[in-house]
């Protein structure tokens, strides 16, 4: 399946990545994405399902980090879990070897399964790379941007969490010079949330027009 193609019945698709570092205001735009009409293809709702009891990776967790890991239901602790890995290489190789896989599987699928319906399809990746744009044939990567001290601010101020901490795993994530470097089209969220709005809004009359024109026979 071509990134802007059609299904047997003759729908067109746009399938486009949508990233951001944390703090960015990504889930919003995705949030807003979906209420113009988008499909949306969540990577962290994957990971959470793939990890879920009676799934693959849930045992294979166990097996590697043990069963401190795991509430009285037997869900997996997902803060315990971050908290094994985060600073420590061999962890984080260790967790991504397990379920990377099992989420590259089910993202496809899922991302194909959207596709076929028509429309514009959103894979919302946190930590897009240019293999997800080949694997997945994103027609293209949209990056929601927003300054360090600007992301750090809102996961003090609206998360609620620890300045130090806030500071830390923004540092962890992708340089943003990186992240912005694959960026076809980037949205700049360091104003307000009706700012955000509409730029999503000319954002989105962009991948209607692009996907108008996968739907437009040659020559016409």
């Amino acid at each position: 399946m071509t990134p802007a193609s059609s299904d047997s019945a003759g729908a067109p698709a746009l399938v486009i990545g949508l990233t951001g570092g944390i703090g960015s205001g990504k889930s919003t735009v995705a949030r807003l994405l979906v209420e113009h009409g988008a499909a949306l293809v969540d990577a962290d709702q994957i990971a959470r399902e793939v990890v879920e009891p009676g799934r693959p990776a849930h045992r294979a967790l166990l097996q590697r980090f043990g069963t401190d890991i795991v509430t009285a239901d037997g869900t997996i602790d997902r803060p315990a879990l971050a908290a094994r890995v985060f600073g420590d290489p061999v962890a984080l190789a260790d967790l991504n070897a397990i379920t990377h896989p099992v989420i590259g599987a089910e993202l496809l699928a899922r991302r194909n399964a959207a596709a076929a319906r028509g429309g514009v399809v959103v894979v919302d990746i946190p930590l897009l790379r240019d293999e997800h744009r080949r694997a997945l044939e994103l027609a293209l990567v949209v990056v929601v941007d927003a300054p360090t001290e600007v992301a750090v601010e809102r996961l003090v101020s609206q998360r609620g969490m620890d300045r130090t901490d806030a500071e830390a795993r923004v540092a962890a994530q992708a340089d943003r010079a990186t992240r912005l470097a694959q960026a076809d089209i980037v949205v700049d969220n360091v104003a307000s949330p009706e700012d955000l709005r509409q730029r999503v809004d000319q954002l989105w009359s962009d991948l209607a027009a692009r996907l108008a024109l996968t739907a437009t026979p040659p020559g016409r």
